[in-house]
């Protein structure tokens, strides 16, 4: 994507009545959204995140089928995300909104028992041991999520990395959380949720063009 079009939807996003982009500084000194999400939505209805959300395709997607629940995508990439909100918009789907800030922050951006479920689709798996704290189903990510998350609530993970897919397994497994479903490959399974493949986001469908199969973990944090 060019310099230009980058800029046009940067200076686009801060017309849209459905993108927020505070600064570090702003969340830092205490977010005047955490704990009150729900008044941009005007309504009590269940939070669901969708973390690196890209171009929001899930996000969109879940909001249509789904009109009792508020969802959210972040990304520090707003000019991705760009699209998902443009087509919420131009659908008047109001129970989507994105936050242009870093993953590491959502524990900052929300309050305790804010949010219903987590969406993790198709982050980078930071392979290498140098990023393992940049990986989103890192121990200390999954403290995050429970901190926001009410009792009992559900974090996604979608993904083409076998890596990552082992990974998670592993960490879920050590630290004794609760792993509802998981499957190496969702597509060659007559049983996966519906939700795992309501959509294929752009990425995905480049994945599923190189025959690489697309993993998914649902699943419980359960830290005392």
């Amino acid at each position: 994507m060019g310099s230009k079009n980058k800029l046009k939807r940067f200076l686009e996003n801060e017309t849209f009545a459905n993108v927020l982009q505070p600064s570090r500084q702003e969340i830092f000194d205490g977010f005047h959204l955490k704990g009150k999400w729900n008044t941009i939505f005007n309504n009590e209805n269940p939070i669901i995140l969708e973390l690196g959300c890209g171009k929001g395709e899930y996000s969109i997607a879940l909001a249509r089928k789904n009109p009792q629940f508020n969802y959210i995508g972040i990304d520090i990439k707003g000019a991705r995300f760009w699209r998902g909100a443009k087509t919420a918009l131009e659908e008047n789907l109001t129970n989507v909104a994105f936050i242009r800030t870093q993953i590491e922050l959502v524990d900052l951006c929300f309050a305790t028992n804010e949010v219903s479920e987590i969406w993790i689709t198709f982050p980078d798996p930071q392979i290498k041991f140098k990023r393992m704290k940049h990986r989103l189903t890192n121990p200390e990510f999954l403290k995050k999520y429970q901190q926001i998350l009410i009792k009992n609530g559900i974090v996604h993970l979608k993904t083409d990395s076998e890596f990552l897919h082992g990974y998670t397994l592993g960490i879920l497994q050590e630290g004794k959380h609760e792993i509802i479903y998981a499957h190496h490959h969702i597509y060659k399974n007559n049983h996966s949720p519906e939700e795992a493949i309501l959509t294929q986001t752009f990425y995905e469908k480049q994945f599923l063009e190189k025959n690489k199969a697309i993993t998914y973990i649902k699943f419980r944090t359960h830290y005392k």
